[in-house]
């Protein structure tokens, strides 16, 4: 071995460490969806419409909520509540359609913020669940709006407050 040989062996030693230091490091990637990270009471997550104590719907369709949103991802059309439709929904008006595009949305909470009947939650233990194609990330009234069901009571949906 020459002299200008052995001068590399430190080199190569000190790598070799680094690459062993590695072997011993916590692994900074997890096993999704088997493993998720613990989420703090701060993340906003999907969204959901909330109805009242009588199960109606909140939403008077006043449209703060897509004013307010900086990416543009709310939608909806308002329509007149008609005469026997007074247990479905609250208020005189009420969104027909509504829609949230999830690819857009950025999760500020600004329409949560922005809505004067508290209709609008984003719940801070679900995240946008994984889809293959584009429009599946556009949600409707039927995706968004809290159950009926009472497994799937208010209890049961965590709010932020």
């Amino acid at each position: 071995m020459t002299m200008a040989e052995k001068m590399y062996l430190p080199a190569v030693f000190q790598g070799l460490s680094i690459t062993m230091r590695h072997f011993f490091k916590k692994k900074a990637t997890i096993q999704y969806p088997e493993q998720q990270r613990p989420i703090g009471k701060e993340f906003r997550g999907l969204h959901v419409l909330r109805r009242d104590e009588q199960n109606r719907e909140r939403c008077t369709a006043c449209g703060l909520c897509a004013v307010a949103c900086p990416a543009e991802a709310i939608t909806m059309v308002a329509g007149e509540r008609k005469k026997g439709e007074e247990n479905l929904y609250r208020e005189e008006k009420y969104a027909v359609t509504y829609e949230i595009n999830m690819l857009r949305c950025i999760f500020c909470g600004l329409c949560e913020e922005a809505c004067p009947k508290e209709a609008v939650f984003l719940q801070n233990n679900k995240m946008a669940p994984p889809r293959y194609e584009r429009d599946e990330f556009i949600y409707g009234k039927d995706r968004l709006l809290e159950p009926l069901d009472a497994g799937n009571s208010k209890e049961n949906i965590k709010y932020r407050y």
